[in-house]
């Protein structure tokens, strides 16, 4: 019986590979496999960033109105279609339903966002800067863009580019995760059905055969990118070397710092959340505690406590909370800094390996796990694990606590819990990162506002969707203008001024 494909969409329709390659999509909580997906070759590469290169001219001409019109339409049908899009990634990358339920909500906030491109794209007016001459601004698209996204997240991260790149004018060209892409072939279809002109919206399956073709394609004018910090460099310095603009974003390492004066109750709470939350694949998850103080014994008995009650199981389940991890290969190298961190001298609160599921299941299941006493130089902390593992860096002040954190490479988000106003404030004003949560554990900001890190965590210097992203989608141009009378015009070789 044949496997059942996952195929590229080009030009309005699937397309079905040529290449010969494929790769393995699996059911992460049954670690059987489903699908086979595509991996495209240079020529499909090509062919997909030639579609959308001539729907270009005709996309650009689309008055905003128009625009606005199709991201409203978008905009509903992927509500009406949320549990569609919500059960492929539950399926293809293991997180529970009510969790992918919530990433098609979020992606939904950068289509919102996006349905007021005509306001977002006015530009600026100056009358009479000169005697008779007029200066005004406008920003105009790029052309063909593309978007490489990660696993973690296989609807809202394509949401955030493609709702900002397509309603500013430009056509896209989607390279999704070869670990869940069935999600890009739903977003396709809904964007078909809500009147996107074929050619504007594209998707090429595949590998790093598809990245680099990407990265070097002459056609190609922006690229951006999620995941690991190793290829965000890479996808940065290629792409800008070939004249691309490059928005990459990386890993990350967030800190939640607990200060004594914290709800010990709430801050428990709110570090379970966040770190175990889609089995901890998220690259806002909370993966340090750092308790100030004498609030470290109580806030790790507090999150030890809570920590049998979280169910996990299949992502389908409604009475599952947390899923498995994406593949067997990344559930064993998460497991493995347990061992690291045991022998080099932490201490193993909690050990996810002794869960049910990671003995006797054929899923990729790792039981929620928690590293006390870990120090800077273990490889738990160094390292971005991206899974359920949790660790602990006790500090004995804020200046200690603060210092551990900027010192980090990574500064994607962080967060503070505190009674004390002065000493959030004074926290968001030091602290390094480019994300900051107040008793906020989470702090991925709204549609509206940007997303993004600094140091390790993003290369370029645009962040993603909200105002940015329409900034990074758009290049800015200045047109100086007079409508002189014909007896006024003489020649006059000096330096214009404005008088």
């Amino acid at each position: 019986m044949a496997m059942e494909r996952i195929s590229h969409y080009i030009g309005g329709k699937v397309t079905p590979g040529e290449s010969g390659r494929t790769g393995p999509v699996y059911n992460p909580a049954t670690g059987a496999q489903t699908h086979e997906v595509d991996f495209a070759s240079v020529e499909e590469v090509d062919r997909a960033v030639e579609t959308a290169k001539e729907a270009f001219p005709g996309w650009r001409g689309t008055s905003l109105s128009k625009r606005s019109d199709i991201l409203f339409r978008i905009r509903e049908l992927l509500d009406e279609r949320r549990r569609d899009v919500a059960t492929v990634l539950t399926e293809q990358h293991g997180k529970v339903l009510s969790d992918a339920m919530g990433e098609v909500a979020r992606g939904l906030e950068n289509v919102e966002f996006a349905c007021g491109i005509p306001h977002l794209l006015k530009g600026g007016f100056t009358e009479q800067a000169s005697t008779g001459v007029d200066v005004y601004s406008i920003r105009q698209p790029l052309g063909v863009v593309a978007g490489i996204t990660p696993f973690n997240f296989p609807a809202m991260v394509p949401l955030w580019m493609l709702a900002a790149a397509i309603a500013s004018g430009n056509t896209f060209v989607l390279k999704p995760s070869e670990k869940d892409p069935g999600a890009s072939l739903v977003l396709a279809e809904i964007l078909k059905d809500a009147g996107l002109p074929d050619g504007v919206f594209n998707v090429v399956q595949g590998d790093r055969v598809a990245v680099d073709r990407i990265l070097e394609h002459p056609d190609i004018e922006a690229v951006s990118f999620v995941g690991s910090t190793p290829v965000a460099r890479h996808i940065y310095e290629t792409g800008t070397s070939h004249g691309k603009r490059v928005q990459a974003l990386g890993g990350a390492k967030n800190h939640m710092v607990v200060l004594p004066d914290a709800d010990i109750e709430m801050a428990a709470d709110a570090a379970v959340s966040s770190a175990y939350g889609s089995a901890g694949e998220r690259c806002m998850a909370i993966s340090v505690i750092v308790p100030v103080g004498d609030v470290a014994e109580p806030l790790v008995e507090a999150i030890a406590a809570r920590l049998p009650k979280v169910k996990i199981g299949d992502g389908m389940e409604s009475t599952s909370e947390m899923g498995p991890l994406v593949t067997r290969e990344h559930r064993d190298r998460v497991a493995g800094y347990l061992d690291s961190a045991r022998e080099q001298g932490g201490t193993v609160a909690a050990d996810g390996r002794e869960h049910e599921l990671y003995r006797s299941s054929d899923g990729f299941f790792l039981g929620l796990s928690l590293i006390d006493h870990v120090t800077p130089d273990m490889d738990c902390y160094r390292d971005e694990i991206f899974g359920p593992v949790l660790s602990v860096v006790r500090t004995h002040d804020y200046e200690e606590a603060l210092r551990l954190v900027n010192d980090n490479p990574y500064g994607n988000g962080t967060a503070i819990f505190t009674r004390d106003g002065g000493a959030a404030r004074q926290f968001q004003f030091d602290v390094d990162a480019g994300m900051v949560g107040v008793n906020v554990p989470i702090p991925v900001p709204v549609g509206y506002y940007s997303f993004g890190g600094w140091k390790r965590s993003l290369f370029g210097d645009t962040h993603m969707y909200g105002p940015e992203g329409i900034h990074f989608y758009t290049r800015g141009k200045v047109v100086t203008a007079r409508w002189p009378d014909p007896s006024t015009s003489q020649v006059d070789l000096g330096f214009p001024r404005t008088r």
